[in-house]
């Protein structure tokens, strides 16, 4: 599970929040078997969202951050909640490209620089909010701090990192957030920018064994920073038999009628999970019953 750690100034003016997510990061390059730079795209926008998440205030509230670009992955999804549980997706998730510049793998290269971020947040309300904006560098961390400053007009600094090994399981992952309240003076933006230009790769930091609480420590220098509280998110999706029922049912009653005619079960796999669900031709036509009562 992951480690996340959240601090506030002695102020409130400044507010951090810091995640190990090396489990989670693992678990997503186990379930859809990415290659190296692919674990470390999906990997950063999950984190982004399990940040993000559990920011949300609401029990049932969710967050989901989607990149459409020009990239070879295709489009990338993340999904968390409250609790920054978190699960995702790529719609190619094997992709071989050199290394950039600096000998690191190339997110950007992969993700693409021409494109969107969306963020969508369902908080119960009668339409969820939905966020979008062009992407500034297709390094995630960047486009996150950049979609808060655009839509929620809150300054963020944001840091999101994946070691990969070269066995491609993950060495280290983990992100940050930190937000600055509109009361923060020019005293306390300098310090933050100060500490954030002084500090090492978050990937780094955590290979190193730096734990969340002392990267908070470290970002939040010389503003006294006060624990806020703890969580361990973990990599979760929620899907089951009667969530696919309802996909299927939404295709149509054409689509189904057709599906079931051709006589074969019908497989049906969980993108976030991988999970199959089997439907048999009967089943398929009962759905496609409900599909009809309900259009």
């Amino acid at each position: 599970m992951g480690k996340l750690y959240r601090a506030i100034s002695a102020d409130g003016s400044a507010f951090c929040a810091v995640l190990d997510a090396k489990d989670i990061v693992s678990e997503i390059e186990k379930i859809h078997k990415t290659s190296a730079v692919v674990t470390a795209s999906l990997g950063r926008l999950t984190i982004g969202a399990s940040l993000m998440g559990y920011m949300l205030k609401g029990d049932e509230d969710s967050i989901t951050l989607r990149i459409d670009a020009d990239g070879p992955t295709g489009q990338l999804v993340a999904v968390a909640d409250s609790t920054g549980n978190v699960k995702s997706c790529v719609n190619n998730p094997v992709v071989e490209i050199p290394l950039n510049s600096v000998g690191k793998l190339d997110v950007s290269g992969a993700v693409g620089k021409n494109g969107t971020l969306s963020v969508v947040k369902d908080m119960g309300m009668r339409e969820p909010y939905v966020g979008v904006i062009p992407l500034v560098s297709g390094e995630i961390a960047e486009d996150i701090a950049s979609y808060y400053a655009t839509s929620e007009q809150i300054p963020t600094v944001c840091g999101l990192g994946v070691l990969v090994d070269t066995d491609l399981s993950v060495k280290s992952a983990g992100g940050f957030i930190v937000q600055l309240l509109p009361f923060a003076d020019e005293k306390c933006i300098d310090r933050i920018e100060k500490n954030v230009a002084g500090m090492r790769p978050v990937s780094t930091l955590l290979s190193e064994g730096v734990t969340p609480q002392e990267i908070a420590d470290i970002l939040l220098d010389g503003l006294d920073p006060n624990e806020l509280d703890k969580a361990e998110p973990v990599y979760k999706c929620d899907c089951s038999r009667k969530r696919t029922e309802k996909v299927l049912i939404s295709i149509g009653t054409k689509e189904l009628e057709s599906i079931a005619a051709e006589g074969k079960d019908t497989e049906v796999s969980c993108h976030f999970c991988g999970k199959k669900y089997i439907f048999t031709p009967e089943e398929i036509s009962h759905l496609a019953k409900i599909s009809t009562a309900e259009e």
